[in-house]
């Protein structure tokens, strides 16, 4: 699995000849004082390098060549101190393969009323020589970023260090890799999808194994193996079960789907409760604690979800107050005006980042899949502002939707309901949140997320060129309903 820290942002400073030498030396001094500020902050994910000055069209190409091939570099970082002609540009944007921001912003914060003179003038072009840079991005049509204001602010630093995030999130997709242990589960739609496509637009590597390759991985664990799984699940959570054989059965999976993971460079996986030849379980409370430690997952074979569930822990690492799989499960209908509630949960593999409390160790019966009872982890989630998004194949072409959620504590125990399990209210209100994911297509299968915003994931779909569709509290149902026939006819002729 990647790491924020593994990374680092390469930043170029825009400039040109005309100035002369000793302004160039200022340019490059302010330059490296910024990126010195920045990193010192403590606001950043990752570090920023400062690169080159760029004042010819030979320096740029290189400069981006070198991002390019470059697997530490997870995007460049572009700001104009003076003017900067952007037909130099071209050469090397054309050629950009890198997630790209351009910061606006300049050396000084404020006007220096004294000593502001036309050499003042002439050195801190960035109002001038940013829109001449920003012009040269939109008329290429190129995915970046755009940031405004001080350098040295909280606000811009946060900007940045959340667009760092998505950058990041969008390398990780590059060579993201997903195990499929058998098929999707028969019949469905919507979990399907063109993996040939995905792998050209995201870098999804989505394959096959049999069940029975990883029955052989299961039955080389060790006793010892099993006791320190066990152990470490002690640890971490509130063993609530007399049957310790179903927890020490799904410890022995566990450490078989990591290895099995491990040995494929693998970030994630999937299965379906009707492919488990040879198995005694499906896995609950091994996938719970692998999704856990950050492991994408997608139930019934849906690998759209299990990739977008590890795109998203990628962006959270370090700062996850909770990014889990989902599913919209029953509603609760509001009486007499009341909010009307979404019970989110899965039979058994909801990621724990979610929960509330410490989860405890349950067992039950499942009551599908004809296996013995699996051990699960049973929690209620937390409350707190966060986001559901999924991604459906459209037929030629993915498209991402978010909805912003409300999560609540539950508004009942339900005592007799062994599951992990969220609610929320989604926004504006469920009736009309529902009819709109509905009429975006939807998948019951999503990912919450309390620390990935819809802003982050806007991003990422603009950078990996996908159609993002996006429910607020602000929906006006009709214009919805124009923006995706609009959004149709628009993707179609891309």
């Amino acid at each position: 699995m990647k790491k924020l820290q593994d990374y680092k942002f390469w930043f170029i400073v825009g400039s040109q000849f005309l100035y002369g030498p000793e302004a160039l030396k200022a340019v490059e001094d302010d330059a490296r004082k910024m990126v010195d500020g920045l990193n010192a902050s403590g606001k950043l994910p990752a570090k920023i390098e400062f690169k080159a000055v760029g004042t010819t069209a030979e320096v740029i190409d290189r400069f981006v060549m070198d991002a390019n091939y470059d697997d530490t570099c997870a995007g460049i970082i572009t700001w104009m101190h003076t003017f900067s002609p952007s037909k130099m540009w071209i050469r090397g944007l054309k050629k950009l393969q890198k997630p790209y921001l351009h910061l606006h912003t300049q050396y000084n914060q404020e006007i220096p009323n004294e000593e502001i003179d036309m050499d003042f003038m002439n050195l801190n072009q960035s109002a001038h020589g940013d829109r001449e840079h920003g012009f040269i991005g939109t008329r290429m049509r190129l995915a970046r970023k755009v940031v405004v204001g001080y350098w040295e602010t909280e606000a811009v630093q946060k900007k940045i260090a959340t667009w760092m995030r998505t950058a990041i999130g969008v390398i990780a997709s590059a060579d993201l890799k997903v195990i499929r242990f058998g098929d999707n589960m028969r019949n469905v739609a919507v979990t399907e999808g063109d993996k040939v496509e995905a792998e050209i637009k995201f870098g999804w590597s989505v394959n096959t194994w049999a069940v029975g390759d990883l029955v052989q991985y299961i039955n080389a664990v060790t006793e010892e193996q099993i006791d320190a799984q066990v152990a470490e699940y002690k640890s971490k959570y509130v063993m609530n079960t007399d049957n310790i054989a179903s927890v020490r059965y799904q410890a022995k999976v566990e450490v078989a789907i990591k290895k099995f993971l491990e040995d494929n460079n693998a970030d994630g996986f999937v299965n379906t409760f009707e492919d488990l030849y040879g198995m005694e379980q499906l896995p609950g409370l091994a996938t719970q604690d692998l999704t856990g430690q950050g492991y994408g997952f997608g139930p019934e074979g849906d690998w759209k979800i299990a990739c977008l569930t590890a795109v998203m822990k990628t962006m959270a690492q370090g700062i996850d107050e909770g990014t889990a799989l989902m599913e919209d499960y029953t509603y609760h209908f509001g009486k007499n005006g009341e909010d009307s509630y979404n019970l989110g949960a899965h039979m058994l593999e909801v990621c724990p980042s979610v929960a509330a409390d410490t989860p405890k160790i349950e067992v039950h019966e499942l009551g599908i899949g004809g296996k013995d009872a699996p051990a699960r982890l049973v929690f209620e989630g937390k409350a707190g502002s966060a986001i559901v998004a999924t991604i459906v194949d459209m037929g030629g072409r993915m498209r991402l939707i978010v909805n912003d959620v409300e999560c609540v504590k539950p508004i009942m125990p339900m005592p007799n309901l062994p599951v992990a399990r969220v609610m929320w209210k989604p926004l504006p209100s469920l009736e009309e949140a529902g009819e709109a994911w509905i009429l975006a297509g939807g998948a019951h299968h999503s990912v919450i997320s309390y620390t990935v915003t819809a802003e982050q994931l806007r991003d990422w779909a603009n950078m990996m060129g996908i159609e993002f569709v996006h429910i607020t509290k602000d929906l006006d149902m009709d214009k919805f309903k124009d923006q995706l026939m609009l959004s149709d006819i628009m993707w179609k002729l891309k």
